[in-house]
């Protein structure tokens, strides 16, 4: 299997997506959180942050979200917040998260590296900053074994990805651009198919044939190996160290400025949160199941979730130099054109609350607010 090439470690100035955001359906951009956060105990005499009545946050129903799932679960953004209620909305897909951020219907949100670089670089780096890290992994090529038995064996085959330029979308056009396969991006027709799907249908789409195997995050990963998928790689043996950014914890820049308190007080919560879910990681992925079950009515078996969990790292680190040459393999996809990032990260309050908790300190790649 071909190396990623020397772009890897490079930092800087970096490029950037400049897909145009889905059209939104009219009545909402995510779905409430059916736990609402009331239910969580706030401690007699805590007082409401910064004034604020609540805190709205985004994150999507799945496993690479898993600090906000736990963090929600077990209380831990009530408990920092104080007398501020956090309100939930969950998403399917990254530009519905970027407009409600835009809209003001969140305050902060839990994301992937594309979309996050999509809506900085769409307002001319004025909507957003990326103010911490959350979770590195949790992305797998599955294929069907009865017709993909190796690498090479891609070529020709019609291969799911979420969504036109979202992060796995760019990763396999990265990879099959690494074997020498040519690959329109837009259309995803070229040397291997490229199908756009949504990951809650990818599963029956594997069932039916119509797609021999898919880039994924978990637990869409596992829910194909579930169906009779094999793992045919892991995108971590493609980064050193076998690390790269998966999710992010991004905050809209007027909140920012009018709130660091309760923002501060969310990072606090993600920090701990992370703390604890490395501490248990058995307890941490059954909350994070009955969170999921909470937000979609629906918990995950063991034969799915057990093996997501497993390669899903919770981080407070961003891995800002893996966001960076994430966007570098979106140029090199022909999706992207390469505005400057410089200015994408605040790791300001983060590093705060690292300090202050004995941690150390993170990196923001020299793409932080200048």
């Amino acid at each position: 299997m071909p190396a990623i090439r020397s772009a890897l470690a490079r930092r800087g100035t970096a490029a950037a997506v400049v897909l145009p955001l889905l059209a939104l359906a009219a009545c909402s951009y995510g779905s409430e959180s059916k736990d609402d956060s009331s239910k969580a105990k706030v401690a007699a005499g805590s007082k409401k942050i910064d004034g604020l009545d609540s805190v709205k946050i985004g994150y999507f129903g799945n496993l690479t979200h898993a600090t906000a799932l736990v963090a929600n679960q077990k209380g831990y953004f009530q408990k920092e917040l104080g007398a501020t209620q956090p309100k939930y909305q969950i998403f399917n897909a990254g530009p519905s998260e970027i407009e409600a951020l835009n809209s003001g219907s969140i305050d902060i949100g839990w994301i992937g590296p594309s979309p996050a670089i999509n809506g900085y670089t769409k307002s001319a780096g004025k909507n957003l900053r990326i103010i911490g890290g959350s979770a590195s992994g949790g992305v797998k090529l599955v294929v069907n074994p009865k017709k993909i038995k190796s690498l090479k064996d891609v070529k020709g085959k019609k291969i799911a990805t979420p969504q036109l330029g979202n992060t796995q979308d760019v990763a396999f056009l990265n990879w099959a651009a690494e074997q020498g396969w040519k690959v329109d991006p837009q259309s995803g027709k070229g040397d291997v198919s490229v199908v756009r799907t949504d990951n809650k249908i990818t599963p029956d789409a594997y069932k039916s044939g119509s797609i021999d195997g898919a880039w994924v995050p978990e637990p869409t990963a596992s829910k194909l190996v579930a169906e009779g998928g094999k793992v045919l790689l892991d995108e971590r043996d493609l980064w050193p160290d076998k690390k790269f950014v998966i999710t992010n914890i991004i905050v809209s820049q007027k909140f920012l400025k009018e709130h660091p308190k309760a923002v501060e007080a969310v990072l606090k919560a993600s920090v701990e949160t992370n703390k604890w879910i490395n501490a248990n990681p058995d307890e941490a992925k059954a909350s994070a199941n009955k969170q999921l079950e909470a937000d979609s009515g629906k918990a995950l078996p063991a034969d799915v979730l057990d093996p997501a969990w497993k390669s899903i790292q919770v981080t407070d680190d961003p891995l800002a130099s893996t966001l960076n040459t994430e966007a570098e393999h979106a140029v090199k996809s022909g999706l992207l054109e390469k505005p400057v990032l410089t200015g994408i990260y605040d790791l300001t309050l983060l590093n705060k609350v690292l300090t202050a908790e004995g941690e150390s300190t993170v990196d923001d790649a020299g793409l932080g607010v200048k």
